[in-house]
Formats: structure tokens, C-alpha cells, sequence
């Protein structure tokens, strides 16, 4: 199949864009690649401090240099429950790299917060900043420049984004990431859903909330639901970094076991020469190409809209390029191929049995809505990734994954998808631009106009709603909860108090510069408004009362006040300004703040300017 124009034209634009900064970042990686690991032209002091703590056969490798070395940055912690299985992947890192002719490394560890436990929380405003944490961790790991590879152990919301950023900086070296897997099913999400709501309105207490969370996330995996973290996951196999079909399989599994035993061959594999020199570089594996491959798998399957910050971050790491205006030309090309929740019922075991990535890349690339000609950690070309591993006889094989959906509630095909656009829009007007996910949001709420009612933080919000001063059309105006102002937390916690308004039968949306988290979607929400009011934007000057129109067909984001009136107010100032720069760890990052990129750019420090 013929590449979808569009699909085409968007890519070439990136190349265009990318030229310098690509043509930059690629040279930097060759001149490393010509220096190597310095481990064979260090001191013999240093050397010595490199294997000091390894057993005698690791020592005679490393010292003779004859296996290659395989570091491993890990995001073990036992407050996710997505990464506590990570605590036994080294030991199975090195015996298999072992056994496959190399020798394995702990490089270093990263931090990873759990959005989950913060949510709402002061710690949520360092949420986002920690991707840049995470970035440098990565860097300071791998920079003792003893290793021919390395393997990433990561799965949640910042954390795979941060460790691509950083091991980018080491694009020279090839590297793999291994998942963890997602958790088995407990209580459904659509029910967990309903009892939040229940909550929010007083019907049941603490207790029956605890219980029924408790029932939701109750052991080692991912949360099964598909936000950040799972959309995470879907687009390292759509990017060519994960082995095909890793991304679901369950920790504690056979199967899963031997998936981890398989990375750490392949990144012992990379390393050899008569594998082509391409396929063993990170740095050519995340090029224009494939970057566009991720986000196509974003949309397609209603992901979150994180990502529409942490792959423009990714991107500028390599080099590359991308904006709002390509997730907006392509969402409006791909079709919705997945109803997972929020946007549907199912999670994503269910995704995974009904045909899971495999399906949405074979119905793609047939479509030709992706690009075969990339690069990935299996070799040449993403069409490996159309098959699913499976164990036979205690060995891992593969074998062609699913040409149909096995469900078609859960999972569909380009010739008959859920919708025939992808689930993520952008939206502008005079309060700047903005994105909004439309995938789970019914079409009786894609426009809405309403009176503006503003809020000083999310806690106002909830307390307004308890006080039953939100039973009205409403659209509640969140401003400085931008990068710059206080970290750019996440609202999530706003969606069980905004979904009751909606189901009461009023017309409700959200507008903030804050992000939502990747499992919002229920209700309209205009978020990462840029410019933050922090940095003067007009979002900072809406009144009570004002008309607002959030509009994700026609991609209207408009204040109704004459330009001349709304640029002369002065900025909205609360009686009681929340803290931003104390407490909780803040003033820690204070630097993180004052220098970080715009939404549309990352929204990060580190890459700024």
C-alpha cells in the first residue's frame, strides 16, 4: 500500500524543519561512536574502579574486552506498582546477557514518581519536571562511558520519556527498553468510575472509596486502564525500541520472563558488527520516520495527551522537530482503532486479547498510515512488529499476530474504526492554543459556550461543587498551572466532580494552562493553554461571566470580549494565591521553573533554548 499522503507530507515537513538541528544531533553521535566505550583506553585506575565490585569472570571480560558490556538504567521503585517488578530484571539481565556472550552492568538508577499517589497532592507540581530529573539520571548513568549498550527499565508517565531523552544524548550506543507489563484485571474501570462519582456527591464514605480503589490497583503491573503509562508502552513497539508484542504481557509470568531474557540478548546482539551498523544505533532508530510512527499510534488508539509535551520533548532530543500543528493534520488522517478506558470500557488486557498492537500495526501500515522503512531494535523495517510472542515447549518464539479484531467493542481495523479521526485536536482563538482529547467525550459536548466561573486551584473547584455552586452551564477557568507558574500539575482529580455536572444535564467544560491526566476524556477539557498566564496569556485575564467557547470541531478556543478590552485588563489576582515556591521539595526545583519551555515545546527545562 501506497504511504497515505498525508501521512507523507507531514513527515517530509518534519525532515525539512529538523534539518540543521537532525543534521547537528547526528554528527554529535557520530563523533562519539569513533571514540567507543573508553574503557579500553582508560587508566588502568579507572578501569579498576569500573569492575571493582564484580565477580572474577565479569573482571577478566571486562578487562580483556572481549564481551561487550550492557549497562542498565533502571526506574525501580517499590511506590509504582508498574516498576516494582523491575526488582528482579537485573539479575535476569545479566545471566542472559551473559549467556549470550556479554557482560551486564547496573549503570544507575532513576527516580519515578507515581502520579497515582500524588495526584492532587502538592508533590504533583513536581510531576512534570520529573522527566527532566529522570533525563539526567540517565545521563549521569551511562556517561561513565564503560558500556557497547544499554537496556531501560521503565514504564510510567514521565519515566519513559525521561530515560529516552536522556539515553538520546547517547544515541551512538544501541538501546532497548523492557516493560514490565500491566497488572492483571480487578474492578472495572467503568465501575471504579462510578463509585469516584458516588463520592464526589456524598452518597458513600471513605471507607467504601478505599475498598473499591483498592480493588482497581491491587498488585505488581501498570494500572489497566489506558493512560500515560500503557500509551507509553503502545508507542515504544510503534517507535521500534520494545521487542513486538512485549508491551502487555503480564509481570510474573513465563512468558514475561523470557521477554526480559530476550531483550538482554538483543542488546548484546546490537553490539555486533555483523549486524548492520544502523539497527545498532538508538540515534537512527529514532528518526522522523519513526517519531511520526509513535504518534500515529497515539492517536489511533485515543492515547493521552501528555505525550503531546513529553514526544515533542523526545523529538528535540534527537534533534527532530515537531509541533501541535502535526499532532492536529495527523489525528484529522488516522482513524480510531481502540475503546479502551476512559475512552470505552475495556482495559487494556482486554485490548491485548482482542488483537492488541499487533492488529493496529498490521491494519496501519496495510493502510499505509505508517512507515515500514525504519530502523528498530528487531532489524530492518516495523512490520516485525505485526507478530505476537509465545512460549512453545518453555521456548520463546513468535508467530503472526491477529489479521481481525477478536472484539470489535474493544479493538477495529482502518476499514471499520470507532471514528475516522484520531483522538486528540488542537484548539485556538484568542486565549492562545490549546489541546483538547475528544476520543471518550460524547458529541453533544464537543462545543461549548458558556459563562466562565474562575479558580484559584483545583481544591476551589471541588469546594464549589460541594457547596452546589457549580449546578449551572459553566466553564471553570483554572489559570496558573502552567510550567512556569507552578510545574504544570495535572487536574485529574477535577473529572468525578465535573462528570457529575455533566450527567445533572449541564453543559460543562474545563480551561486551564495545567494538563489532565492520561485517563481524563469524559469531560471537555481545553488544557496546556499556551501562552501560560504566568507569561502574561490571556487565559490570566478571563472574568466571571465572560462567554467562553470551547469548540474541538471547528477548533475554536475563544473568549466573547472585544481584543482591546480583554489585552487592557490587568491579570486575575486571587485573595489567596496557592504556594509555588515552598514546600514539599518546590524549592527545589525553583531553576526548573524559571526556565521552562511552553507546552508546544516540551514544556521542559532541560532542552530550553
Amino acid at each position: 500500500m501506497a504511504l497515505n499522503p498525508v501521512i507523507h507530507d507531514v513527515t517530509q515537513r518534519i525532515i525539512e524543519r529538523s534539518r540543521d538541528s537532525r543534521a547537528d544531533y547526528l554528527a554529535r553521535m557520530n563523533e562519539a561512536g569513533r571514540h567507543g566505550p573508553h574503557r579500553g583506553t582508560m587508566s588502568c585506575s579507572n578501569l579498576a574502579h569500573g569492575f571493582a565490585a564484580c565477580g572474577q569472570p565479569d573482571k577478566d571480560a571486562l578487562a580483556s574486552d572481549v564481551r561487550p558490556n550492557v549497562g542498565i538504567v533502571s526506574a525501580y521503585n517499590e511506590m509504582l506498582s508498574a516498576h516494582q517488578p523491575f526488582v528482579e530484571y537485573p539479575d535476569i539481565i545479566k545471566k542472559a546477557a551473559w549467556a549470550a556472550g556479554g557482560v551486564a552492568q547496573f549503570a544507575g538508577g532513576t527516580p519515578a514518581m507515581c502520579d497515582g499517589v500524588t495526584q492532587g497532592q502538592p508533590g504533583m507540581e513536581l510531576s512534570l519536571f520529573s522527566r527532566d530529573v529522570i533525563a539526567l539520571a540517565t545521563g549521569v548513568a551511562l556517561t561513565h562511558n564503560m558500556f557497547d549498550a544499554a537496556i531501560c527499565l521503565g514504564v510510567c508517565d514521565k519515566i519513559v520519556p525521561g530515560l529516552l531523552i536522556g539515553s538520546l544524548a547517547f544515541g551512538h550506543l544501541p538501546v532497548i527498553f523492557a516493560p514490565a507489563g500491566p497488572m492483571t484485571s480487578g474492578m472495572s474501570n467503568p465501575v471504579k468510575a462510578k463509585v469516584r462519582e458516588r463520592f464526589a456527591q456524598g452518597e458513600i464514605g471513605r471507607d467504601e472509596l478505599l475498598k473499591a480503589e483498592s480493588m482497581a490497583y491491587h498488585s505488581p503491573g501498570t494500572c489497566t486502564f489506558y493512560g500515560t503509562a500503557n500509551s507509553n508502552q503502545l508507542m515504544m513497539e510503534f517507535m521500534g525500541l520494545h521487542l513486538a508484542g512485549t508491551s502487555f504481557v503480564n509481570p510474573g509470568t513465563p512468558l514475561r520472563h523470557a521477554l526480559t531474557e530476550a531483550a538482554a540478548r538483543r542488546a548484546v546482539e546490537m553490539t555486533s558488527v555483523a549486524d548492520d551498523e544502523r539497527a545498532r544505533r538508538m540515534c537512527d532508530i529514532v528518526d522522523e520516520k519513526s517519531v511520526v510512527n509513535g504518534l500515529v499510534g497515539l492517536l489511533s488508539s485515543g492515547g493521552s495527551t501528555n505525550h503531546t509535551m513529553h514526544y515533542v520533548a523526545v523529538a528535540r532530543a534527537a534533534g527532530i522537530q515537531i509541533n501541535w500543528d502535526d499532532f492536529a493534520e495527523l489525528s484529522a488522517a488516522v482513524p480510531l482503532l481502540a475503546r479502551v478506558y476512559p475512552n470505552g470500557v475495556a482495559d487494556v488486557n482486554h485490548m491485548r486479547a482482542a488483537g492488541g498492537i499487533q492488529l493496529m500495526i498490521r491494519t496501519l501500515l496495510d493502510a499505509g498510515l505508517l512507515h515500514d522503512d525504519v530502523m528498530t531494535v528487531e532489524g530492518y523495517g516495523l512490520h516485525h512488529y505485526t507478530k505476537e510472542p509465545f512460549l512453545e515447549n518453555g521456548e520463546l518464539a513468535w508467530r503472526e499476530g491477529p489479521a481481525a479484531s477478536h472484539d470489535e467493542d474493544v479493538m477495529r481495523t482502518v476499514d471499520n474504526p470507532f471514528a475516522p479521526t484520531g483522538g486528540i485536536n488542537v484548539l485556538q482563538g484568542n486565549l492562545g492554543r490549546a489541546i483538547i482529547k475528544t476520543s471518550a467525550v460524547d458529541k453533544k459536548y464537543r462545543r461549548i459556550e458558556a459563562p466562565a466561573q474562575v479558580f484559584s486551584t483545583q481544591q476551589a473547584v471541588l469546594d464549589a461543587f460541594k457547596a452546589n455552586e457549580l449546578n449551572k452551564d459553566v466553564v471553570v477557568v483554572v489559570p496558573y498551572q502552567g510550567p512556569r507558574a507552578n510545574g504544570m500539575p495535572e487536574l485529574h482529580k477535577l473529572t468525578p466532580s465535573l462528570s457529575v455536572l455533566l450527567q445533572r444535564g449541564y453543559q460543562v467544560a474545563l480551561v486551564t494552562d495545567g494538563r489532565m491526566s492520561g485517563a481524563s476524556g469524559k469531560v471537555p477539557a481545553a488544557i496546556q493553554v499556551s501562552p501560560e498566564a504566568k507569561l502574561g496569556g490571556m487565559l490570566g485575564k478571563i472574568r466571571d461571566g465572560d462567554i467562553i467557547v470551547v469548540d474541538s470541531d471547528t477548533g475554536e478556543l475563544s473568549v466573547q470580549v472585544d481584543q482591546a478590552e480583554l489585552e487592557a485588563r490587568e491579570n486575575v489576582a486571587f485573595a489567596d494565591p496557592p504556594p509555588t515556591e515552598y514546600g514539599f521539595g518546590r524549592e527545589l526545583f525553583a531553576l526548573f521553573r524559571h526556565n521552562a519551555a511552553p507546552a508546544e515545546e516540551g514544556a521542559g527545562p532541560i532542552l530550553n533554548g
